[in-house]
């Protein structure tokens, strides 16, 4: 088995069915898994917060002003991260997440590497991003790319905020 991952930058992902739903699954995930770390372990998508219900169930229109990033291997979605429109000079990276059966291959940092890329073509200043105090990996990653720990502007208990020139 080859695992050729190719990271495409897309404004909305294509209408196929594979893409459209792959990145619906990693959303999904993504939310199911945070609520869980959180201690607030939810069934399936019902039971997440309406503002993360319409991620998941309406992208295009939560993402209609951002860029969603996705990992694709083949027609496999197996990773995606948002990077939000820029605002006051700068965006926002959200939603990095890569399926468990893909990491450890890189995923996560070429789409890191794609989002800082598209961050610079859109003429932002800098890149900001919020993540778990218990995603130690996550943090570890971020700063090997640079990003430092800064003043929180978001007031969630055991949330870390973190920001990069670009």
């Amino acid at each position: 088995m080859t695992d050729q991952l190719e990271v495409a930058v897309v404004r909305w992902p294509d209408q196929s069915p594979s893409v459209e739903g792959g990145l619906a699954g990693l959303l999904t995930d993504y939310h199911l898994r945070t609520e869980t770390e959180k201690g607030r372990a939810v069934a399936d998508v019902h039971g997440l917060p309406e503002r993360y219900r319409a991620e998941i169930l309406a992208p295009r229109t939560a993402f209609v002003d951002d860029a969603v990033l996705l990992a694709l291997s083949g027609d496999t979605v197996v990773g995606c991260l948002v990077v939000t429109a820029p605002a006051d000079g700068r965006s926002e990276i959200k939603r990095l997440w890569t399926d468990p059966a893909f990491r450890g291959r890189g995923i996560a940092s070429g789409l890191l590497s794609a989002a800082l890329a598209h961050a610079a073509q859109s003429g932002v200043s800098g890149v900001r991003l919020s993540v778990w105090k218990w995603r130690t990996g996550a943090i570890a990653l971020y700063e090997r790319l640079g990003f430092v720990i800064t003043e929180s502007w978001d007031e969630r208990d055991q949330l870390v905020c973190m920001e990069r020139a670009v």
